[in-house]
């Protein structure tokens, strides 16, 4: 349903129509994404409290890592219990602000995912060049501040997608082809002009994703050409090996990232609906299920830590 809202028409509410072609197969479809938001969600808090509770990871890569995992579960729980509900019981109507609060907080924490992977790039920066100093420069505060910073950026750069969106007239109706509030699937059914919405939204593109991108690239230059001027072979193995899993978790978060990205905006006639929206999807979904992987499997402290804490939990129960 439409009221008239001043000069231009606003839906009381929208109604996200799940994956475009495919909803005969919505049960079905579900069960992976339910699975990955399962894992996500149980393996990142038992990362943090792991990390909270061993005094041996509390250090800067380790605290930079429980900023990801709390970043990774707020950024999937955001979409993924709404999307559950559209695919499972059907129930596709949101309010009109309950859109534009989705639409929020899905943009601020995608942007402090990236953040914080750009801080873990700069962490690895000091690690390598500057050992010595690692300690002084890294403090608690200084971490404090350069997450507080990161969080900030993305609400004070995401807030007018709110403004943007609730000015567009809605006069083609309120059905979105998504399954959840998306800020140019959201414009994209108005029928006024959205050229400042996909300007604004490109540049916060460039401001967040551009400029974190170029300081991971800036830092990574700066570790190679420091490891390369290692005289020991084993020296610069165990150097690169410090930042292999941040490496291999800047590639699961970027890449399905610059899909979506792109596709929404080049790619709209010839990218078929459903594989958009899949991946929009998956972009908030990798992250947090497979970075977990990634840090248990290539990480020596977390691995040994988890053995620990699981035979220490082990043990207890039999002095029971």
């Amino acid at each position: 349903m439409l009221f008239l809202n001043g000069t231009s028409l606003t839906p009381a509410s929208f109604i996200l129509n799940g994956i475009p072609g495919l909803e005969e197969v919505h049960l079905w479809i579900s069960f992976p994404p339910c699975t990955m938001y399962s894992i996500a969600i149980t393996g990142n808090f038992g990362l943090m409290y792991l990390i909270d509770s061993e005094e041996a990871l509390h250090r800067p890569m380790y605290i930079f890592l429980a900023l990801l995992s709390f970043t990774d579960v707020l950024m999937c729980t955001s979409t993924l219990p709404n999307t559950l509900c559209i695919l499972w019981f059907n129930l596709k109507e949101i309010d009109f602000k309950a859109c534009l609060a989705q639409m929020f907080f899905v943009h601020t924490f995608t942007g402090m995912e990236s953040g914080v992977l750009m801080l873990m790039a700069l962490d690895c920066y000091v690690a390598i060049c500057y050992p010595l100093h690692y300690a002084t420069i890294l403090t608690d505060a200084v971490i404090a501040k350069a997450g507080l910073l990161t969080f900030l950026r993305g609400v004070v750069l995401v807030i007018p997608f709110a403004f943007l969106t609730k000015r567009l007239p809605y006069c083609r109706g309120n059905v979105i082809p998504h399954t959840y509030c998306d800020h140019m699937s959201v414009a994209k059914i108005s029928c006024g002009n959205v050229r400042i919405n996909a300007v604004y939204g490109l540049m916060v593109a460039l401001l967040i994703g551009g400029f974190d991108i170029l300081c991971i690239t800036i830092s990574y230059t700066m570790i190679l050409r420091a490891v390369v001027s290692l005289s020991s072979a084993d020296a610069q193995q165990k150097a690169l090996s410090t930042c292999t899993a941040h490496i291999c978790a800047i590639v699961i978060t970027y890449v399905p990232a610059f899909f979506t990205f792109f596709t929404h905006r080049f790619g709209g006639h010839t990218i078929p609906p459903h594989i958009h929206i899949i991946m929009a999807n998956l972009y908030l979904l990798m992250p947090p299920t497979m970075n977990l992987i990634v840090y248990g499997v290539k990480t020596k402290q977390i691995r040994e830590n988890v053995v620990r804490f699981l035979l220490k939990g082990k043990d207890s129960s039999h002095n029971i």
